[in-house]
């Protein structure tokens, strides 16, 4: 049973849909593939299955994923700091889709380079914008999350960490996934570290080691799943691109993630 053993959290097992993007499935076909394979949660990708600034076609996503028996974990936008003559206006647009899809987290990038390409000055000015993006999201009930990411501000653990204490926000959250230039124990460190001060999302999971994708690496994600600890809430473990693009990938992949989830319980 989810809960058991002193934890209050649990994982829920869940994709994210631009995995379906090169395998060409539409919405429905990626709420029917999901479940059959018993997930039960997926961040809908911008750009993908949902356009930007079309919060009807939002709303009817949101029904026909509830009609699916699928909930919605986040809204995966391609918004970017830094990026925007005027951030707020720009915004608005992410903060619309987000609301009419009902989506409890919104999925930003930090940034457009690397940590070590940016300086003092544009860091601060990009904590600032990040600021007031998370004051519009709290307003409309949701919370706002950093894609934790190469060329991006989140690109070690070290300056993601630094991140977070400059914007200093209630509403700044990450999204984790395991950076191709870390190394497993910088990774888990950065998911421990993330969940102990209460800043974590959800996971995107996946098995890359090198530039080739593989079958989801059981051993590798229980490493990452230990380090988290103990959960006091609820997380998603969103399934992030398959070896070739295949559905039957995505379906062992799918059995792969739920066995590492049953250990957990």
């Amino acid at each position: 049973m989810r809960g058991e053993q002193g934890q209050s959290g649990y994982w829920i097992p869940g994709a994210v849909s631009v995995t379906f993007r090169d395998m060409h499935l539409g919405a429905d076909e990626v709420l029917e593939l999901m479940a059959e394979t018993g997930l039960e949660t997926i961040e809908w990708s911008e750009n993908v299955h949902l356009m930007e600034n079309d919060p009807a076609a939002a709303r009817d996503l949101r029904n026909r994923s509830r009609r699916a028996g699928i909930s919605i974990a986040a809204y995966g936008s391609y918004y970017r700091l830094g990026t925007q003559a005027d951030p707020e206006k720009a915004f608005c647009c992410t903060l619309r889709n987000a609301a009419a899809l009902e989506a409890p987290v919104v999925r930003i990038w930090a940034g457009t380079e690397g940590s070590g390409n940016v300086s003092d000055t544009d860091f601060l000015r990009l904590c600032r914008e990040a600021q007031a993006l998370a004051e519009m999201a709290g307003r409309e009930g949701i919370r706002l999350a950093f894609e934790w990411h190469k060329d991006t501000l989140t690109d070690t653990n070290a300056s993601a960490f630094r991140l977070l204490s400059e914007i200093d926000h209630p509403n700044i959250f990450c999204l984790w996934q395991p950076t191709a230039a870390l190394s497993p124990s910088e990774r888990a460190l950065g998911l421990h570290e993330l969940h102990r001060i209460k800043r974590f999302i959800n996971c995107h999971v996946y098995s890359w080691p090198g530039n080739t994708r593989s079958t989801l690496n059981a051993a590798e994600w229980q490493y990452y799943l230990d380090a988290a600890g103990p959960l006091t809430q609820p997380h998603a473990l969103l399934l992030e691109f398959v070896r070739d693009d295949l559905p039957a990938q995505f379906r062992q992949d799918a059995a792969i993630l739920k066995a590492l989830i049953h250990a957990q319980e």
